[in-house]
């Protein structure tokens, strides 16, 4: 095995698996961890994972992206409390967007109940958790739906967007950096967010800390459009100063 076929199994195992471990593929690849962590490092410089101590996570891309499934089985404690952290700026909106996603649906599965609101949103899952609800009123953007994460894209949404003027908009991300904003894996994706930017007052970012330096396909954001990043505490103090000094209060939980 080669070194561009070993470096395309490392990846693999780590889009199989949402990670991968230097010393567990060193072995089944029968080559040494240096090997395998000189190779993360081709793999990093060339934006397709991100290295961690002791391995790497696959960065989303074109030609990548996990599914909904899966993200609902990583970082589950750690974006419960991104959630709850993101309802607590709800403020006085009575009109929120919820993005596609799964940290976006546990925190449109946090608003209040006791209180109207209307809910706009893309996501089959979002829409279907709340449909019951007495006191919320829930729109779904109709369009073409997407079987990675189940949500709707395509000029349907984005013309209905265009007719909305929404209090606050909850939305999430592929990437996060500095340099290059926020960005997703499919272009339909990025004009539905941007359209929701546009359309709204306010704007929260939510993701974990994974999402922060990784840049996908398509921008969609800037950092400075956000009133507030919310993300975990494994993202260092120093990096939320940075993000911060760009505008947004960037609260870790």
């Amino acid at each position: 095995m080669d070194g561009e076929e070993r470096r395309r199994a490392i990846l693999a195992v780590a889009r199989r698996n949402g990670s991968m471990e230097v010393a567990a593929v060193a072995a089944e690849l029968m080559v040494s961890p240096e090997t395998v962590r000189r190779d993360l490092r081709v793999l990093e410089e060339n934006g397709l994972v991100r290295r961690t101590h002791g391995g790497a996570y696959p960065v989303e891309s074109a030609g990548f992206e996990t599914t909904l499934a899966a993200r609902t089985t990583r970082y589950v404690p750690q974006k419960a409390r991104i959630a709850a952290a993101a309802v607590e700026l709800l403020g006085e909106a009575e009109t929120v967007f919820i993005d596609e996603g799964f940290t976006p649906q546990l925190i449109a599965e946090a608003l209040p109940q006791d209180r109207p609101l209307t809910v706009v949103t893309a996501s089959l899952a979002t829409a279907g958790s709340l449909a019951g609800r007495e006191h919320t009123q829930v729109l779904l953007l109709g369009g073409r739906v997407r079987g990675n994460t189940l949500a709707t894209v395509d000029h349907w949404v984005t013309g209905m967007l265009t007719g909305l003027v929404i209090d606050l908009a909850y939305v999430g991300a592929n990437g996060i950096s500095r340099e290059y904003g926020l960005t997703t894996p499919d272009p339909a994706v990025g004009h539905v967010k941007a359209q929701a930017m546009k359309s709204a007052r306010r704007r929260i970012f939510s993701g974990i800390h994974t999402k922060f330096g990784a840049v996908s396909f398509c921008r969609f954001a800037e950092v400075p459009d956000f009133e507030a990043i919310i993300t975990d505490t494994s993202l260092s103090a120093v990096e939320a100063q940075r993000f911060a000094q760009l505008g947004p209060q960037v609260i870790r939980v």
